[in-house]
């Protein structure tokens, strides 16, 4: 699976972010809303966090050296689990903080730039829905006939899960500012306006706990998909390959897999039958399932008696 696609749907939410953060933040300034205050760190958190995915990237295509002979592949896992911290830690503790502190002391929206923050959340809205709409372009091709909750749990390139996620917290968290602060703008009570930041803060915490969840499981080390194990399986068997007798794979990266088997040969074959059947049996693998690139397999003679 290309990083191409993950790429162009992180410099839309990265060019979107970069944008809709500044204006919120003027709002916060002109208005002191706490919704438009938590969105103005949450787009920044945002922004950071496609920034560590793009780094993430780069350094996974560093060459396998001494220290690290299988690659940097999984540099994308690692910097994908950064981002779930950053947006628990900076975007939805932040949050929920400030609207505890929102609650504490309320006050409502005044003065001739009440009108702002409705503006800069429409407007964020729109910038917002473009970036959600480019990462589901990028994702529709890889999802395939899969259900989003299925693509983002099986996904084994973490890039597009992370941006789809992101920006559909983002646009659930637009519409509860916006929300808090119509509610607020109605009543004058400011209390609207911190429940609005709330939400928000356990909408990103939420987010953030399923993208640790999921990005651990890759950091741990996933199996290739069913369906690549069972080409895999059968891949392996041909001219002087009897059975498999057991099959691991691991990703070692998104596009990088690792396959260890345990093949039964015959048992008159010579050293250099057995050899060229396990040449022959890689090359079926590898034309079978690209992306697996490091193979091991051990010979081993199947016991007559259990056949």
């Amino acid at each position: 699976m290309s990083s191409h696609g993950g790429n162009k749907a992180i410099i839309a939410a990265l060019s979107a972010n970069l944008g809709i953060a500044v204006t919120k933040f003027v709002a916060y300034l002109l208005t002191h809303s706490s919704s438009m205050l938590a969105e103005s760190i949450h787009s920044v958190a945002d922004s950071g966090n496609q920034v560590l995915l793009l780094i993430g990237g780069k350094r996974s295509r560093r060459a396998a050296d001494e220290e690290h002979p299988f690659g940097y592949g999984r540099a994308r896992y690692l910097y994908a689990f950064v981002v779930s911290i950053v947006l628990f830690s900076l975007g939805g503790l932040f949050a929920l903080y400030e609207a505890w502190h929102k609650w504490a002391d309320p006050h409502g929206i005044e003065g001739r730039w009440w009108w702002v923050p409705l503006a800069v959340l429409v407007v964020a809205i729109g910038m917002e829905g473009y970036s959600f709409r480019t990462a589901i372009h990028e994702a529709n091709p890889q999802r395939g006939g899969q259900s989003w909750t299925r693509f983002i749990k099986s996904s084994k390139a973490p890039e597009l899960p992370v941006v789809l996620l992101e920006d559909f917290g983002a646009l659930i968290g637009l519409v509860l500012a916006l929300g808090g602060v119509g509610m607020t703008l109605v009543t004058g009570n400011g209390r609207w306006d911190a429940a609005g930041t709330a939400a928000i803060g356990v909408l990103l915490v939420a987010i953030a706990v399923i993208l640790a969840v999921e990005t651990k499981s890759l950091l741990l080390g996933e199996s290739a998909t069913p369906g690549d194990v069972a080409k895999i399986r059968a891949a392996l068997v041909g001219p002087g390959v009897e059975q498999v007798i057991h099959l691991k794979t691991m990703h070692l990266g998104p596009e990088e897999l690792l396959v260890g088997a345990k093949i039964a040969v015959h048992g008159t074959d010579s050293a250099r039958q057995v050899a060229q059947a396990i040449d022959a049996a890689e090359q079926r693998v590898r034309a079978a399932v690209p992306i697996a690139r490091v193979i091991y397999l051990e010979p081993d003679i199947r016991d007559v008696a259990n056949r």
